[in-house]
């Protein structure tokens, strides 16, 4: 239902009447498949249930998905009966809920995004070397909540520019910065900037923190919003990188911009005069749900899609090695018998 079409996005005079754009990349990243396919072969191989500590990513119907199959979504680990397997999130976890697992002889599997296991290792190198770490992101956020546990006595959270006229450290010499995976990129860094004015010597991260995906998504979603009427965002309201994405549209000079969980939350009016339609996902999103988005566009007399390719993206990352282990010994039992 799309072709592609190379960047840069310009309507020519005879497209302009109506035309819908599909901002490429878009949707599942590296770490979310991984994650959701974590889930699905852990019930392959195990059998149901799994449990899963928090959403596996934040996707509604993802996670409806895993639960139809099997999986059993909880908040906290005593929901989990002991002896039990478990699934963390890709959002990471602090080292206390694994020392709770362990505590209550549960079987886990982490399916951390090794891009956050990655922000989790620099708190720790930051903390050993004594630095006051400023961690940018959103209170209450699993991810945040799980690399705050990595060093809870030398970081301290700040949400943006606002909050740092309050921040306090021990020595001005010795801060670092480090950020939530998911954030818009020049709100960050707007943040940062304040924070330097502040401390001169702020650290950096060896490596941005926020994720290629996160990174590449905004990019292309700025691409095809200058001349959009409309942006769709498809995505749920508890993920922090679809929710920058319809902010991130607005910012680059769409019309308007709106986030929905699939077509059934679109509303008719917000089609009313609209010719340039641009349709993107978040890093959570499966496809089908962007294909219902273009069904619903189509069925109003918008044509089909035009792919709009700003970066391209091959990464992969392995399986957590706990389930590759026992995937191997279920092989070799299998050709044993």
């Amino acid at each position: 239902m799309t072709t592609d079409l190379g960047t840069p996005a310009v309507l020519s005079p005879e497209e302009a009447d109506r035309a819908v754009l599909l901002a490429a990349p878009r949707g599942y990243c590296a770490g979310v498949d991984r994650a959701v396919i974590t889930v699905e072969k852990a019930l392959e191989l195990y059998g149901a249930p799994v449990y899963v500590r928090k959403q596996i990513v934040h996707n509604k119907h993802v996670v409806a998905g895993l639960e139809s199959r099997g999986a059993v979504f909880v908040e906290e680990l005593d929901e989990v009966p002991e002896g039990q397997t478990v699934v963390f999130s890709a959002h990471g976890v602090s080292p206390v809920v694994h020392e709770q697992a362990k505590a209550r002889g549960l079987k886990t599997i982490d399916a951390t995004c090794p891009l956050v296991t990655k922000v989790h290792h620099e708190a720790k190198r930051f903390a050993g070397d004594d630095y006051d770490i400023l961690l940018i992101g959103h209170a209450g956020h699993e991810e945040v909540e799980g690399t705050s546990g990595e060093a809870p006595d030398h970081i301290q959270l700040v949400q943006g520019p606002e909050d740092v006229p309050g921040i306090v450290v021990r020595d001005p010499e010795k801060v670092a910065w480090l950020s939530q995976t998911t954030l818009s990129v020049d709100e960050t860094m707007a943040t940062v900037d304040a924070i330097r004015a502040r401390f001169p010597h702020l650290l950096d991260p060896p490596s941005d923190d926020i994720c290629y995906a996160t990174q590449n998504r905004q990019s292309a979603i700025k691409e095809i919003s200058t001349d959009a009427d409309l942006v769709i965002v498809v995505g749920s309201a508890n993920s922090s990188n679809s929710v920058r994405l319809a902010e991130v549209a607005l910012e680059a000079g769409a019309g308007a911009a709106y986030r929905v969980d699939d077509a059934a939350e679109i509303r008719e009016e917000w089609l009313d005069g609209v010719r340039n339609v641009s349709v993107t996902s978040g890093a959570s999103v499966p496809d089908d749900l962007v294909d219902g988005v273009l069904g619903f566009l189509a069925d109003r007399g918008y044509p089909d899609a035009r792919a709009v390719h700003t970066a391209e993206e091959s990464l992969i990352f392995a399986l957590p090695p706990e389930l590759r282990r026992d995937m191997r010994a279920a092989a070799q039992a299998a050709d044993r018998a």
